[in-house]
This record gives structure tokens, C-alpha cells and sequence, in this order.
């Protein structure tokens, strides 16, 4: 089982692993399929080069929901190449699984379909975005099942990376250049990617002023961070109030329960809630009670992307200087012009008025 957030490489992996296992493997990415089990049974089997060694099924839009999901259970766990042999199954975004909970009868669902994997004689290697939801769906999970979770790329791993986009004249530039980069991508392979790109192409060897203009709307970089946004909100529920605390939070953090339902307009009850399913896709984490985002890129992306309008080139050097001085202390804060926007009085106090009469909640 292959845990990693977006971007982070997961399907890479599988499609390499799919080169090196040859003939006897085959990669599935459920998130393209996995609407109703009937459909999911067809869509898989159509596709397929392997054969089960059941006899002949029906027609799978002559099948019930119950029949459909138990025939492809059967399938991933009995299939078998031509010559009979074992063989690997790679699938992608395994939890969309999930999916078939709400049919009637497969309240139980992602659990049988593990269980029929567990009882094969094939081979498997599951990969999904959700960290949280992983760790609670496989909490007591039998013994076949090993979990890898993909760390964030190391500072020298992303000095090796940088070879291959030429970046820096010597080796101390790179290695310097390297390590502002890990800092301002969190270590994550594809903004890596995105931000290396767009310091190539700019040709002054400056990741921060590269930074600001992948921040852009409709730059690679600012589209994966809004991919990653508006995938993890759907796989979420309520979808307003939760962008609403996004943006709380992209504006100070970390913040408690009580002050986000303070600034949110929202019972701590509510709020609770809220937060709960945040935390459910891996959008934020808590730690002695107070919640922050797990992927500072996002929130800096949320914190330039969540007005009216879209940010003008004074707002994206600004902010994603600001954002460079917090990931680098070293590094001296650019001046801002008095014609410039500044932050509000609530983005700038750090002495909050505690006065207000709600209780903390754990």
C-alpha cells in the first residue's frame, strides 16, 4: 500500500514497476472507473489482458449490484495470465472503493474487496492520495499488507534531481539553489518539477521570483495547487464553509477550534465538524489543538487565490516573498511601498482579544 499526497509520485511508481514487471503485471487506476459496480466489472474486464479461471459469467448489464461488485472481487483475486501464471495487479487510487458504500448491500464494501485480496494467490500493489483515510480504513488490517508511505524529496535529493534541468554553474550554486527550493516546495516532487521549469526558463538562477510567477493564475504550478484544492473539497463535505476556513487559515495559523469558529461565525460544535473533514483529506493536520495546512504551497496559493479578484503582480511578490522569509529566517524581508496593498489588522495582530465567551473543546 502506497501512501503519498498529490503529486508526490505514487502513480510514477506504479507505471514503472509496470515496465519492470513486464508481461505479468497490469495497472489500473480506479478513479477513472469507478462509478457503479456493474459499470466498474465492465470497464475492468474489457480492458484486461488476463482471464479469471471461472467459468463464463453473464453479460455484466444482465448482473445486480451485488453480483457485479462479487464478480470483480472474483476477478482481481482469481485472475491469471494465459500460460496460468500468478500475477501482479497495480492499482491506482485503490479507496475510491468507497465509492460502492453507497449501493444497496455494499455498505461493507472496501473491507470484502480486501478480504478477496487477501485470500488471492496474486499479487498486489495498492497506491492512494489519502493518508488519513488509509490509516483508518486499514487500521486493523491482516498481515499481508505492507505500507509504504512516500517521504518528501530530501535537500540533496533535489540537488541530484536539479542535474537533469541543468540549473547552476558549480556545484556549491546548485547545492545552494537546491536547498531553496526543497525549502519553498516542501520537499514535493511536483512542485519541484514545476518550480525548477520555470527557474530554468527565467535564466537568473531565483527560485523566489520564480515562485511568484508560478503563482499566477493559470501557471503549471498555481493549476496543481488547484487541482489538489478542488479534488481533496470533493472528496470532502461542505464545501463552502470549509474553503471559508481554508482561507482563515491561510491568513494566520496555527489557530484553535475556538478561534476559527470565533472568526468563522460558527458554533465550536459545527466548526468541530468542519475541521473533522479537513483533517478526513489530508488538507489539515492538528497538534495540541490547533489546526494548520499540511502543504504550505497550498496555502499559499489559497491565501493569493481566495478573493474576488484575481492576485496583480504586486500582491504575488509580496506574498510569496513573505512566505520565502518564513521558509528562509536568514533571509531580509523586502521593503513594502506605501502604494502597496498591506495586510489587515486581523492578518497582523499577534495579541488576539481572548475575551469572547466560548469554551474549548478537545
Amino acid at each position: 500500500m502506497v501512501v503519498g499526497g498529490c503529486g508526490s509520485g505514487r502513480t510514477t511508481l506504479l507505471r514503472r514497476l509496470e515496465k519492470l514487471l513486464g508481461s505479468e503485471s497490469e495497472y489500473h487506476d480506479l478513479e477513472r472507473v469507478a462509478t457503479t459496480p456493474e459499470a466498474f466489472l465492465a470497464s475492468i474486464t474489457q480492458t484486461s489482458r488476463y482471464r479469471t479461471k471461472a467459468p463464463d459469467s453473464p453479460p455484466s448489464d444482465a448482473l445486480s449490484t451485488r453480483a457485479a461488485f462479487d464478480q470483480t472481487c472474483e476477478f482481481f483475486a482469481h485472475a491469471c495470465s494465459h500460460s496460468g501464471s500468478a500475477v501482479t495487479f497495480l492499482l491506482d487510487e485503490v479507496l475510491e472503493m468507497k465509492t460502492f458504500e453507497n449501493f444497496p448491500g455494499l455498505r461493507k464494501a472496501p473491507r470484502e474487496f480486501w478480504g478477496a485480496l487477501c485470500k488471492s494467490s496474486n499479487r498486489f500493489v495498492l497506491a492512494t492520495r489519502f493518508d488519513t483515510r488509509a490509516r483508518r480504513l486499514f487500521h486493523d488490517a491482516p498481515d499481508r499488507f505492507e505500507f509504504v508511505f512516500v517521504p518528501p524529496l530530501s535537500p540533496a535529493e533535489i540537488s541530484t534531481a536539479l542535474h537533469g534541468f541543468k540549473i547552476g554553474a558549480a556545484d556549491n550554486e546548485q547545492l545552494e539553489i537546491g536547498r531553496i527550493i526543497h525549502a519553498l516546495t516542501d520537499g514535493r516532487p511536483r512542485y519541484l518539477h514545476h518550480l525548477a521549469k520555470a527557474t530554468v526558463s527565467m535564466g537568473a538562477g531565483d527560485p523566489v521570483s520564480s515562485l511568484a510567477m508560478q503563482m499566477a493564475p493559470g501557471a503549471p504550478l498555481s493549476m496543481a495547487c488547484r487541482f489538489s484544492y478542488e479534488l481533496r473539497l470533493h472528496r470532502a463535505r461542505g464545501y463552502g464553509a470549509l474553503k471559508a476556513i481554508l482561507q482563515i487559515l491561510s491568513k494566520e495559523e496555527p489557530l484553535t477550534l475556538t478561534e476559527i469558529s470565533r472568526r468563522l461565525g460558527r458554533t465550536p460544535g459545527s466548526t468541530k465538524d468542519y475541521l473533522s473533514w479537513l483533517a478526513d483529506v489530508d488538507l489539515l493536520n492538528v497538534r495540541q489543538k490547533r489546526y494548520r495546512f499540511v502543504d504550505p504551497v497550498l496555502r499559499l496559493w489559497v491565501r493569493l487565490h481566495g478573493h474576488a479578484a484575481p492576485p496583480n503582480e504586486e500582491d504575488l511578490a509580496r506574498e510569496v516573498q513573505e512566505y520565502a522569509v518564513s521558509r528562509f529566517p536568514y533571509m531580509d524581508p523586502v521593503p513594502i511601498s506605501r502604494d502597496q496593498p498591506v495586510s489587515t489588522t486581523e492578518d497582523q495582530t499577534t495579541d488576539r482579544d481572548h475575551s469572547w465567551n466560548l469554551v474549548e473543546i478537545d
